[in-house]
Formats: C-alpha cells, sequence, structure tokens
C-alpha cells in the first residue's frame, strides 16, 4: 500500500468514527411553541408544556403530551396531598383509639359499681362535705344507669 493510500484510509476511519461518535451522543431534541407562538428547541423537554421529540437524522417529530406525565411541581403537590392524608388518617385512627381506651375504662368502672350496687343493701355517698345513705329506689336507679353504661361499653370490647 502506498503512502496516499494509507492517508486515504486513515481519513476514511477518521469520518467513520466521527460519525458513529455522532450517532452514540445523538440525544433527543424537543420542539415546543411558548405562550406567545416562539418555537423553542431544547435537549431537556419544558416542564408544564407539550412537546414533541425531534429525530435530528430524518428530521421527523412525535408529540410527547405532559398531560400523560405530571410535572414534577405536580408530583410534589401530589405526594404533599398524600402525607396530608396519611396524617389526617392518623389523628382520626389516635382518636379512635383513646375513646375506645375510654370506653373499656368506663366499662370497667361502671361493672364494678353494679356490683358494688348488687352485693351491697345500704350504700354511702358523700354530697356537699355529708354522708347519707342511698335511698332503696335511689340504688335501683344507679343500678340502671351502671346497667346501660355496661351495656354501651362493654358491648364494643367484646
Amino acid at each position: 500500500m502506498s503512502r496516499t493510500d494509507m492517508k486515504v484510509l486513515g481519513w476514511v476511519f477518521v469520518a467513520l468514527m466521527s460519525a458513529a461518535t455522532l450517532q452514540v451522543n445523538a440525544a433527543t431534541v424537543y420542539k415546543w411553541t411558548d405562550e406567545k407562538g416562539v418555537i423553542h428547541f431544547g435537549d431537556k423537554q419544558p416542564v408544564g408544556q407539550k412537546s414533541e421529540s425531534v429525530d435530528v437524522r430524518s428530521g421527523t417529530s412525535r408529540s410527547n403530551s405532559n398531560d400523560d406525565r405530571p410535572s414534577p411541581q405536580e408530583q410534589l403537590k401530589n405526594l404533599e396531598a398524600n402525607q396530608e392524608k396519611s396524617e389526617e388518617a392518623a389523628a382520626v385512627t389516635r382518636k379512635e383509639e383513646a375513646a375506645q381506651k375510654q370506653r373499656a375504662k368506663n366499662c370497667e368502672i361502671a361493672k364494678k359499681n353494679l356490683e358494688t350496687m348488687t352485693n351491697n343493701a345500704r350504700i354511702k355517698v358523700e354530697e356537699n362535705g355529708e354522708q347519707r345513705y342511698l335511698t332503696p329506689q335511689e340504688i335501683e336507679e344507679k343500678r340502671n344507669e351502671f346497667n346501660a353504661i355496661v351495656e354501651k361499653d362493654c358491648a364494643e370490647q367484646k
């Protein structure tokens, strides 16, 4: 091979390598139109706008609607809304648990009071700093009150 042939082969090799590098480095180019009607091209997809991917080799484009994929700002808003809903649900759960604990406590106290009312003929109470005994009618009323509490609060414990 002559020296000229070697130079030609060298240039052909360089040209082929350059073309291959351009093909490998060919990035997606986006085309979009702003509010004023100005057409823009860029290597990053615009946020919150419809754009088209442009095939640099053929000059054809295809639509890239951001309607299908939310923008980062919309994703952040959705994430914050979901976190807020989770926190609200956790707060409701904590309130329900506290109410359930209170009902369990009420049930236990009502059962003890009902047992006292049932097992003792005379019940002493303190009113306005003075002690007195409940009448049989008052004992029956209190027994009915405690039965109602037991039925309401203890039924939910089962």
